[in-house]
């Protein structure tokens, strides 16, 4: 037991008091019976024994009553408060724990509004529009870049969702109340201005709240579109050289050989002239059947004949088992794309037996698969494969893939690539399943 702990206080005075009242008691014994001088102890020392525990009780009334402050003002948010540290009992040990924790939560509050700062700087000086709507479908947060395009700069906090979209022009007014995300043009004086805009619900203080992003995309789709015209340029520049030069110089040769009178040379001239032109025609028709890509006919399609059709072309092994409903697509359309892919395959580099075609209906899906063992890609080629004019190859186009996935994407699926362990490439097709 320590001498200052709070257990050795308390037996230190009772002990003070046992030996008063027997001390007492033994001064009264001198004079009366030891009953009566035992009750006139007791009366003696019933007082002051009464005053002493409330003085040694006192402390820690005070202690108690200001803990309960302490707790009050830290359920109210108020972290600054301190207790006197004066005891080296049980209490003064509960007194700097409790500093302790307050200095803890004072930390814990300064970090969370330093952070609350950060953000809010952060979000408000975004160039993203931040819109946040409640339940009752009034604005409760919205950002600089919100006010500047939806309320002329003015403040929007409190306002009905519906008044303020009664006031934004046509176009904008849909894609807000459509609660779709997707992209949009506005006339902003004089100017027509691409935005894109999602949107999120999601629970807020037990509530459902709708928070709206819209970003303007005008500046990026110029870059990018920039870019791709310089893309193209330099792809089909390169194109015309390697065809025009050697034309010139053929032409230039069959001159001189028409000049010399050597007509018998002049055949193989002209076939390799004919050759070029045969090139550069298919290219152009090549970039002329992306840009005019006809929408979908969708239509029931027999898989055993489809598949069959693809096997007169290129080998594959089918991997799986054959979907038992027909397929919905455009059949002249997919069947391009994997010609295409099974095309690809076979020039990959891997045993043309390995080529495998993969079929899987899931649901509301079906995947189709094409998968080889040739040498895969490498990260930067398959994050730029599924662009146009990308090409490895020395006489690609770039366009192989592109127009494959642009097929795909307008039967509202998707088309992926993957390297397989093991070595090889595999490319998705995920198209929707009408049947299902």
């Amino acid at each position: 037991m320590r001498p200052f702990s709070l257990e050795g206080k308390l037996a230190a005075l009772l002990m003070a008091v046992l030996a008063v009242a027997c001390t007492a008691t033994a001064l009264f014994a001198a004079w009366l019976p030891p009953w009566f001088a035992a009750a006139a102890a007791f009366a003696a020392l019933a007082v002051p024994a009464l005053a002493l525990a409330h003085s040694a009780a006192m402390p820690a009334q005070s202690l108690m009553r200001a803990l309960s402050g302490a707790v009050a003002r830290y359920r109210d948010g108020d972290f600054s408060t301190s207790l006197v540290e004066t005891r080296r009992d049980e209490f003064g040990e509960l007194i700097a724990t409790h500093n302790e924790l307050g200095r803890v939560l004072r930390e814990q509050r300064r970090n969370l509004v330093e952070r609350e700062l950060l953000l809010d700087t952060m979000v408000q000086n975004s160039p993203t529009a931040l819109l946040l709507i409640d339940a009752s479908q009034f604005v409760v947060y919205a950002n600089l870049a919100a006010c500047a395009l939806l309320n002329d700069g003015r403040a929007m906090n409190g306002m009905a969702f519906a008044d303020l979209a009664e006031g934004c022009p046509p176009v904008l007014r849909g894609a807000l109340v459509g609660r779709q995300d997707g992209l949009f043009s506005v006339d902003i004086d004089g100017e027509a201005e691409t935005f894109h805009l999602a949107q999120k619900n999601f629970r807020l203080h037990g509530r459902e709240h709708r928070m709206l992003l819209i970003k303007r995309l005008t500046r990026e789709l110029s870059r990018q579109e920039v870019q791709t015209w310089k893309k193209v340029i330099r792809v089909i520049s390169h194109e015309l050289n390697n065809s025009l030069a050697p034309i010139s110089s053929l032409a230039h040769s069959g001159r001189e050989l028409a000049r010399r009178g050597a007509t018998e040379k002049l055949a193989p001239v002209f076939d390799t002239i004919e050759g070029r032109t045969r090139h550069l025609h298919g290219f152009i028709a090549g970039y002329a059947e992306f840009a005019k890509l006809p929408q979908p006919r969708i239509g029931n399609v027999a898989w055993a004949q489809f598949l069959d059709g693809l096997a007169r072309q290129y080998r594959f092994r089918l991997v799986g088992e054959m979907p038992k409903r027909p397929g919905a697509f455009d059949r002249a359309q997919v069947e391009q794309v994997l010609i295409n892919l099974l095309k690809n395959a076979h020039e990959a580099g891997g045993p043309g037996e390995e080529v495998e075609l993969a079929l899987a209906e899931r649901g509301a899906e079906v995947r189709i698969e094409v998968r080889d063992r040739g040498g895969g890609m490498s990260e930067t080629v398959l994050a730029n494969a599924l662009l146009p004019f990308y090409s490895t190859k020395r006489s690609g186009t770039g366009l192989g893939l592109a127009l494959a996935r642009e097929i795909v994407e307008a039967h509202g699926g998707r088309l992926t690539l993957a390297n397989r362990e093991g070595g090889g490439l595999a490319v998705t097709m995920i198209l929707p399943n009408a049947a299902a």
